[in-house]
């Protein structure tokens, strides 16, 4: 029994640490990170008080997504149709790079956000200079939060490793 106990541990492990490659890509791979974990946590393989630590550490990495793309984009002058413009162009350009494997999608989802909301922008103010303010401004904003969210997976990842491996 101890040998599958090991063997479903290490394959979530393994899940995990998959969901953690699909950040990049605009998924929300913490969250399927932190689930896995309370599955591990369900079969007694990681504490509860651990994962309650990983879930206020994915809830952190949301907030700071958010606030970064709130406060970066106001720095820049986005708008709230810029935000969206901005979101539909990364998901259009995660589609148009799939040809290229790996990093194709993701250069080509933050150029999507870069286009969308410079699009949007020059749309409400037919300002080339403004529309390429707040394309950059995305841009920005879209890179950091994607170092935030690779950050908390590979620390969600690291923890329940290291509760994988303890007694």
């Amino acid at each position: 029994m101890e040998i599958l106990g090991v063997a479903i541990s290490t394959l979530i492990w393994v899940a995990m640490l998959g969901a953690l490659l699909l950040v990049p890509f605009g998924f929300p791979g913490v969250w399927i990170m932190t689930a896995a974990a309370a599955v591990l946590a369900l079969l007694g393989h990681v504490g509860w008080g651990t994962w309650l630590v990983l879930v206020l550490v994915t809830a952190a990495a949301e907030g700071i997504e958010f606030l970064a793309l709130k406060k970066v984009g106001e720095r820049y002058g986005a708008s709230r149709k810029a935000f969206w413009g901005a979101i539909l162009g990364g998901f259009a350009g995660i589609f148009v790079g799939v040809p290229i494997p790996f990093l194709g999608p993701v250069i080509t989802a933050l150029a999507g956000s870069f286009a969308g909301a410079a699009i949007m922008t020059y749309l409400e103010t037919t300002s080339v200079e403004q529309a390429g303010r707040v394309g950059w401004g995305t841009l920005i904003a879209r890179v950091l939060s994607i170092g935030v969210k690779v950050a908390a997976g590979v620390f969600v990842l690291l923890v329940t490793g290291l509760s994988l491996l303890m007694p």
